[in-house]
């Protein structure tokens, strides 16, 4: 059987199979909370299945943070259209609605979004045109990356809890929001364990 960390058609198989499965978490409408949605969107990048990251444009909201392309659903959008669109407009990648695998939990951001993630490969991306008013950079990492053992740090908090970091590249740490979001993917989707994140800790530069 082909390695879905190093096959995007044996990745995509297993992919749309987990996440079927998976009974993803449907946070309901709450005054004052807006909605969002973001594509994980997986491609062939230097021989082997890779996640698209960007560093978003050091300007306006979440001013170079790591993230995945997305943003806020527009009126009468549902998440897979506001994902879908958020992925062309950002970073000039068109995927068609059968590239979406399917879905992973809402996540309940404390700069007051609801963030929806879908999960999405695409065979053909072409070349990519990053907004410069949007994104500073776009980033692949290797599905193996994220997969390896090592890519998960818990950082203790003097006040309780423990921190996620995603350690996916040279200089390159994640944290929740977009940490959670990698980590399920990968929990799930690559790893084949049952994973919730609504109750992960956020960084304070993350509320704004």
């Amino acid at each position: 059987m082909d390695d879905p960390l190093n096959d995007l058609e044996a990745l995509r198989a297993h992919a749309a199979a987990r996440l079927s499965a998976h009974r993803h978490t449907t946070l309901p409408d709450t005054p004052g909370i807006r909605r969002a949605a973001v594509a994980l969107c997986v491609v062939g990048h230097g021989g082997a299945p890779s996640v698209i990251v960007i560093k978003r444009a050091y300007r306006g909201r979440n001013a170079g943070q790591w993230a995945l392309p997305g943003g806020r659903l527009e009126a009468g959008e549902t998440p897979l259209q506001a994902a879908l669109r958020e992925l062309h407009e950002e970073i000039g990648l068109t995927a068609a609605p059968d590239a979406v695998l399917g879905r992973l939990d809402d996540f309940p951001a404390a700069s007051n979004f609801t963030i929806t993630p879908l999960v999405v490969a695409v065979r053909d991306p072409g070349p990519l045109t990053p907004s410069a008013e949007e994104v500073h950079s776009v980033h692949h990492v290797p599905l193996h990356r994220l997969a390896a053992p090592d890519a998960v740090r818990w950082v203790p908090q003097p006040d309780g809890g423990q921190l996620l970091q995603m350690h996916l590249g040279p200089r390159m740490v994640v944290h929740a929001p977009t940490g959670a979001l990698l980590w399920q993917f990968r929990e799930v989707v690559l790893l084949g364990r049952t994973a919730r994140v609504a109750d992960f800790l956020q960084p304070e530069w993350t509320h704004r």
